[in-house]
Protein backbone atom coordinates (compact mmCIF):
# COMPACT_ATOMS: atom_id res chain seq x y z
CA UNK A 1 0.00 0.00 0.00
CA UNK A 2 1.16 3.45 -1.01
CA UNK A 3 1.49 6.03 1.66
CA UNK A 4 0.05 9.02 -0.22
CA UNK A 5 2.09 12.16 1.41
CA UNK A 6 5.66 10.46 2.39
CA UNK A 7 5.37 8.24 -1.27
CA UNK A 8 6.73 5.26 0.07
CA UNK A 9 4.99 1.15 -0.14
CA UNK A 10 4.30 0.07 3.30
CA UNK A 11 5.74 -3.31 2.32
CA UNK A 12 9.08 -1.67 2.17
CA UNK A 13 8.82 0.39 5.79
CA UNK A 14 10.22 -2.63 8.71
CA UNK A 15 9.02 -2.21 12.19
CA UNK A 16 11.74 0.25 13.54
CA UNK A 17 11.90 3.67 12.42
CA UNK A 18 14.35 6.71 13.18
CA UNK A 19 12.53 10.29 12.67
CA UNK A 20 14.62 13.39 12.37
CA UNK A 21 13.82 16.70 11.10
CA UNK A 22 16.16 17.46 8.16
CA UNK A 23 16.39 15.64 5.49
CA UNK A 24 20.09 15.51 5.00
CA UNK A 25 20.35 14.41 8.62
CA UNK A 26 18.40 11.08 7.61
CA UNK A 27 20.77 10.63 5.02
CA UNK A 28 23.25 10.59 7.36
CA UNK A 29 22.05 8.41 9.80
CA UNK A 30 21.07 5.85 6.70
CA UNK A 31 24.90 6.02 6.07
CA UNK A 32 25.40 4.01 9.15
CA UNK A 33 23.21 1.33 8.47
CA UNK A 34 24.66 -1.76 6.25
CA UNK A 35 23.09 -1.55 2.54
CA UNK A 36 21.00 1.80 2.91
CA UNK A 37 18.77 2.24 0.07
CA UNK A 38 16.56 5.69 -0.79
CA UNK A 39 12.71 4.75 -0.59
CA UNK A 40 11.30 8.20 -1.48
CA UNK A 41 11.90 12.18 -1.24
CA UNK A 42 8.58 14.03 -1.18
CA UNK A 43 8.10 17.42 0.30
CA UNK A 44 10.26 17.31 3.53
CA UNK A 45 9.83 13.85 3.88
CA UNK A 46 13.00 11.89 3.07
CA UNK A 47 12.86 8.10 3.54
CA UNK A 48 15.68 5.18 4.06
CA UNK A 49 15.35 1.73 4.35
CA UNK A 50 18.49 -0.12 6.01
CA UNK A 51 19.50 -2.90 8.27
CA UNK A 52 21.92 -2.83 11.66
CA UNK A 53 23.15 -6.31 13.03
CA UNK A 54 20.45 -7.98 10.54
CA UNK A 55 17.56 -5.37 12.43
CA UNK A 56 15.58 -3.72 9.68
CA UNK A 57 15.26 0.39 10.51
CA UNK A 58 13.18 3.01 8.60
CA UNK A 59 14.88 6.47 8.11
CA UNK A 60 12.78 9.47 7.57
CA UNK A 61 12.86 13.02 7.86
CA UNK A 62 9.58 15.15 9.11
CA UNK A 63 10.19 18.76 8.68
CA UNK A 64 10.04 21.54 11.16
CA UNK A 65 7.05 21.88 13.98
CA UNK A 66 4.52 19.38 15.23
CA UNK A 67 2.11 19.19 12.02
CA UNK A 68 4.44 18.24 9.26
CA UNK A 69 6.16 15.94 11.80
CA UNK A 70 2.45 14.14 12.62
CA UNK A 71 2.06 13.50 8.71
CA UNK A 72 5.40 11.42 9.14
CA UNK A 73 4.40 9.66 12.37
CA UNK A 74 1.23 8.54 11.22
CA UNK A 75 1.62 7.30 7.92
CA UNK A 76 5.02 5.23 9.17
CA UNK A 77 2.50 3.70 11.62
CA UNK A 78 -0.22 2.76 9.25
CA UNK A 79 2.92 1.28 6.68
CA UNK A 80 3.26 -1.23 9.82
CA UNK A 81 6.15 0.54 12.23
CA UNK A 82 5.84 -0.16 15.73
CA UNK A 83 8.85 1.52 17.64
CA UNK A 84 9.63 5.07 16.66
CA UNK A 85 12.74 7.19 18.10
CA UNK A 86 12.86 10.92 17.16
CA UNK A 87 16.68 12.43 16.91
CA UNK A 88 16.69 16.12 17.06
CA UNK A 89 18.21 19.13 18.49
CA UNK A 90 16.89 21.45 21.46
CA UNK A 91 17.90 24.29 23.17
CA UNK A 92 18.59 24.01 27.26
CA UNK A 93 17.57 25.37 30.12
CA UNK A 94 20.25 24.88 31.84
CA UNK A 95 24.21 25.70 32.58
CA UNK A 96 24.59 22.05 33.58
CA UNK A 97 23.45 21.13 29.78
CA UNK A 98 25.52 22.61 27.85
CA UNK A 99 25.87 22.83 23.55
CA UNK A 100 26.74 19.53 23.16
CA UNK A 101 24.82 17.44 25.58
CA UNK A 102 22.61 15.20 24.82
CA UNK A 103 18.93 14.49 26.60
CA UNK A 104 16.84 11.51 26.42
CA UNK A 105 13.15 12.88 26.77
CA UNK A 106 11.23 10.83 28.86
CA UNK A 107 7.94 13.39 28.20
CA UNK A 108 6.88 16.22 26.46
CA UNK A 109 5.01 19.73 27.98
CA UNK A 110 2.44 20.04 24.97
CA UNK A 111 2.50 23.82 24.26
CA UNK A 112 1.56 23.20 20.91
CA UNK A 113 -1.11 23.52 19.22
CA UNK A 114 -1.28 20.14 17.31
CA UNK A 115 -2.05 17.55 20.27
CA UNK A 116 -4.19 19.99 21.72
CA UNK A 117 -6.91 18.64 18.44
CA UNK A 118 -5.79 14.69 19.27
CA UNK A 119 -6.79 14.63 23.46
CA UNK A 120 -7.56 16.58 26.24
CA UNK A 121 -5.39 18.91 27.31
CA UNK A 122 -4.64 17.16 30.46
CA UNK A 123 -3.76 14.35 28.77
CA UNK A 124 0.40 13.78 29.22
CA UNK A 125 2.73 13.14 26.12
CA UNK A 126 4.93 10.35 28.08
CA UNK A 127 7.73 8.09 26.39
CA UNK A 128 8.19 4.53 26.22
CA UNK A 129 9.91 3.30 29.48
CA UNK A 130 11.65 0.22 27.38
CA UNK A 131 13.03 3.00 24.62
CA UNK A 132 13.66 5.33 27.01
CA UNK A 133 15.96 3.27 28.82
CA UNK A 134 17.70 1.44 25.73
CA UNK A 135 18.06 5.27 24.30
CA UNK A 136 19.48 6.23 27.78
CA UNK A 137 21.91 3.29 28.06
CA UNK A 138 23.17 3.61 24.35
CA UNK A 139 24.02 7.07 24.58
CA UNK A 140 25.95 6.54 27.83
CA UNK A 141 28.39 4.03 26.60
CA UNK A 142 30.27 6.93 24.12
CA UNK A 143 32.24 10.20 25.41
CA UNK A 144 29.86 13.57 26.31
CA UNK A 145 27.81 14.13 28.74
CA UNK A 146 24.01 12.79 28.74
CA UNK A 147 21.00 13.49 30.99
CA UNK A 148 17.31 11.96 30.93
CA UNK A 149 14.29 14.29 31.99
CA UNK A 150 11.26 16.08 30.71
CA UNK A 151 11.66 18.48 27.45
CA UNK A 152 8.98 20.57 26.04
CA UNK A 153 7.70 20.82 22.87
CA UNK A 154 6.36 24.40 21.06
CA UNK A 155 5.47 25.73 17.70
CA UNK A 156 7.36 29.16 18.08
CA UNK A 157 11.14 29.22 16.51
CA UNK A 158 11.84 33.00 16.75
CA UNK A 159 10.07 35.07 19.51
CA UNK A 160 7.42 37.87 18.93
CA UNK A 161 4.86 40.43 21.02
CA UNK A 162 4.31 37.30 23.27
CA UNK A 163 6.82 36.11 25.88
CA UNK A 164 6.70 32.49 25.85
CA UNK A 165 7.40 31.17 29.84
CA UNK A 166 10.46 29.44 29.29
CA UNK A 167 11.46 30.50 33.10
CA UNK A 168 8.31 28.65 34.48
CA UNK A 169 9.06 25.63 32.46
CA UNK A 170 13.01 25.33 33.44
CA UNK A 171 11.58 26.24 37.21
CA UNK A 172 9.63 23.28 36.92
CA UNK A 173 12.42 20.75 35.99
CA UNK A 174 11.95 21.00 32.23
CA UNK A 175 15.62 20.71 30.81
CA UNK A 176 15.72 21.36 26.69
CA UNK A 177 12.77 22.88 24.37
CA UNK A 178 12.43 21.63 20.81
CA UNK A 179 9.29 21.78 18.18
CA UNK A 180 8.20 17.74 17.89
CA UNK A 181 8.10 15.50 20.84
CA UNK A 182 4.98 15.40 22.09
CA UNK A 183 3.00 14.80 19.04
CA UNK A 184 5.23 12.01 18.50
CA UNK A 185 4.36 10.92 22.11
CA UNK A 186 0.83 11.39 21.67
CA UNK A 187 0.13 9.96 18.40
CA UNK A 188 2.24 7.12 19.31
CA UNK A 189 -0.10 6.77 22.37
CA UNK A 190 -3.20 7.14 20.42
CA UNK A 191 -2.13 4.29 17.89
CA UNK A 192 -1.14 1.86 19.78
CA UNK A 193 2.78 1.88 19.38
CA UNK A 194 5.73 3.02 21.29
CA UNK A 195 8.20 6.27 20.73
CA UNK A 196 11.19 7.68 22.06
CA UNK A 197 13.04 10.39 21.87
CA UNK A 198 16.78 12.01 21.89
CA UNK A 199 17.98 16.06 21.58
CA UNK A 200 21.28 17.01 21.06
CA UNK A 201 21.76 20.41 22.75
CA UNK A 202 22.94 23.26 20.38
CA UNK A 203 22.04 25.91 22.43
CA UNK A 204 20.40 28.02 25.26
CA UNK A 205 16.90 28.59 25.33
CA UNK A 206 16.83 30.40 28.83
CA UNK A 207 17.49 34.13 28.17
CA UNK A 208 19.74 34.39 31.31
CA UNK A 209 22.42 32.06 29.22
CA UNK A 210 21.73 33.52 25.81
CA UNK A 211 24.78 33.43 23.65
CA UNK A 212 24.95 34.13 19.83
CA UNK A 213 23.04 31.04 18.33
CA UNK A 214 25.25 28.73 16.17
CA UNK A 215 23.86 25.29 15.75
CA UNK A 216 27.03 24.51 13.49
CA UNK A 217 29.89 23.98 16.25
CA UNK A 218 31.91 21.03 16.06
CA UNK A 219 30.43 20.14 19.70
CA UNK A 220 27.19 20.15 18.51
CA UNK A 221 28.06 17.67 14.89
CA UNK A 222 29.82 15.30 17.45
CA UNK A 223 26.82 15.43 19.92
CA UNK A 224 24.57 14.80 16.52
CA UNK A 225 26.67 11.75 15.53
CA UNK A 226 26.29 10.29 19.21
CA UNK A 227 22.69 10.59 18.90
CA UNK A 228 22.33 9.08 15.62
CA UNK A 229 24.34 6.43 17.24
CA UNK A 230 22.44 5.94 20.23
CA UNK A 231 19.11 5.44 18.55
CA UNK A 232 20.82 3.12 16.26
CA UNK A 233 22.35 0.96 19.07
CA UNK A 234 18.82 1.57 21.06
CA UNK A 235 16.71 -0.13 18.00
CA UNK A 236 19.04 -3.09 17.66
CA UNK A 237 18.93 -3.64 21.72
CA UNK A 238 14.94 -3.56 21.65
CA UNK A 239 14.90 -6.06 18.49
CA UNK A 240 17.36 -8.27 20.37
CA UNK A 241 15.08 -8.04 23.36
CA UNK A 242 12.11 -8.60 21.77
CA UNK A 243 13.76 -11.88 20.15
CA UNK A 244 14.68 -13.58 23.17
Amino acid sequence: MLMPILQVNSEDIPEYAIVCGDPKRAAAIAAKLDEPRELAFSREYRSFVGTKDGVQIAVVSHGVGSPGAAVCFEELIRAGVKTLIRVGTAGSYSADHPAGSLIVSTAAVRTDGLTRQLVPETFPAVADSAVTEALYYAARQGEGAVSKGITVTLDVFFNGVEEFPHRKFKQAGALAVEMEISALYIIASLRGVRAGAIVAIDGYADADLAAEYDPHTTAVADAVHREMDAAIAAIVALAGQERA
